[in-house]
């Protein structure tokens, strides 16, 4: 009952003012107003905490979020960060929520575990950035980065020491100071009905976007020209002195559920029947993802996102497998992401049928003439001239 519940808001959510005319009466009289009852306390509830002091910490904070719920590349950007600070040296300290369950921090703590990342989990971030520098140490600002090289690293940074904390889901997390913002946007459906959750899949205002120094459009590939130039105009309207970048989930390869250290080329799935089985907050790019890979047979079952698999749906997804091997005589092969691998591997450990586990890494789409190092160099020349003025904010966080 929980799921179908969570299905039906999420459909509510996406269900624009013109389209209300046609949702059952039930809904349009009593599940809508509810929402919408929800929808204008959230907003209340949202002004009140930035009243809430905001402290500093004596290393750049990157923040990562969104206006919207789900499906936006927030995670791929964190794991995307952390590895471009760590190819400069520069050891990262990842502040993550962990919300649900807790599926995102366990995979950036399996894919960011061959470098000098570390990852805190907790709702107070403030309190746990504070214990993780004083357990690890860290490298001043001014210490770490240069603006006459590009913060290039000095070459005394102490390996191991944090040089720069990257907060997830960061957006609405007022506690911290921030020295650069990035606003992930999701290019499939980028503001929804935009109206606030619940109602809809809004968690602040398109003016919001005037607090950001970076806008990065997700899933900019599987997104028409059009749609691309529609968002670029909302920024624009919203934030006209940010920088603009364009991204991607690319593919990288595929592992086996029982044997995650076994990698299988994509073209692995070129001649199978896949069904697709997501809980995430954008089942469609990885459909489309799958797609563009090439198998000849796609199925899907969805679920709503950070969904657990209990045994019901686990017997819905084994009913699934055995009428696709009837309906095309062939096996089936179970197909999920890396989010639904990490929240919960032992469950789909007991399928009776091959689970595949599809892994993609967040790429910077090359757009008039700005790729992936102009990212990263972006975000440097940001904490290069942010660092300056946070350098006269007291430092609250070791105190």
């Amino acid at each position: 009952m929980e799921e179908k519940a969570r299905q039906l808001v999420a459909r509510l959510a996406a269900t624009p003012d013109a389209a209300i005319r046609d949702l059952p009466v039930v809904h349009r009289a009593l599940t809508l107003p509810l929402l919408s009852a929800a929808s204008a306390a959230l907003r209340l509830s949202l002004l009140i905490s930035r009243l809430r002091p905001r402290r500093a910490l004596p290393v750049p904070v990157v923040s990562v979020g969104n206006l919207t719920w789900g499906g936006n590349g927030k995670t791929p950007m964190v794991d995307y960060l952390a590895r471009g600070f760590h190819r400069l040296g520069i050891s990262p300290l990842l502040l993550t929520r962990g919300y649900a369950g807790g599926d995102e921090p366990k995979m950036l703590q399996r894919r960011l575990a061959d470098t000098s990342a570390k990852i805190g989990v907790g709702a107070n971030r403030a309190a746990l950035a504070s214990s993780m520098l004083q357990k690890y140490g860290y490298i001043h600002h001014s210490e770490t980065f240069c603006t006459d090289k590009m913060l290039s690293v000095t070459s005394e940074v102490e390996p191991g020491k944090i040089g720069v904390a990257i907060l997830d889901d960061g957006m609405q997390h007022w506690s911290l100071l921030r020295d650069v913002e990035i606003v992930m946007v999701n290019g499939l459906a980028p503001w929804g009905n935009t109206h606030f959750i619940p109602r809809g899949p809004m968690r602040e205002p398109l003016s919001a976007l005037g607090r950001a120094d970076i806008v990065v459009i997700h899933n900019a590939d599987l997104a028409s020209e059009v749609q691309l130039k529609e968002i670029r105009s909302t920024i624009e309207d919203n934030a006209a002195t940010c920088s603009v970048f364009y991204s991607r989930l690319a593919p990288s390869h595929i592992f086996e559920v029982k044997q995650p250290l076994l990698r299988l080329p994509l073209n692995t799935l070129n001649d199978k029947v896949v069904l697709c089985v997501s809980a995430i907050g954008c089942p469609d790019a990885f459909i489309h993802t799958v797609t563009e890979m090439g198998p000849p047979k796609i199925h899907r079952l969805d679920f709503s996102d950070h969904h657990f698999f209990n045994v019901y749906d686990l017997e819905i997804i084994q009913e699934t497998v055995r009428n696709l091997m009837d309906q095309h005589g062939k096996h089936t092969i179970i197909l999920v992401t890396e989010k639904d691998y990490d929240r919960d591997p032992e469950a789909l450990k007991t399928l009776d049928a091959k689970v595949w586990v599809l892994c993609s890494s967040l790429e910077i789409i090359p757009h008039k003439e700005q790729g992936g190092d102009d990212f990263m160099r972006k975000v440097k020349e940001i904490i290069a001239v942010t660092g300056h003025a946070k350098s006269h904010v007291v430092d609250q966080a070791t105190s």
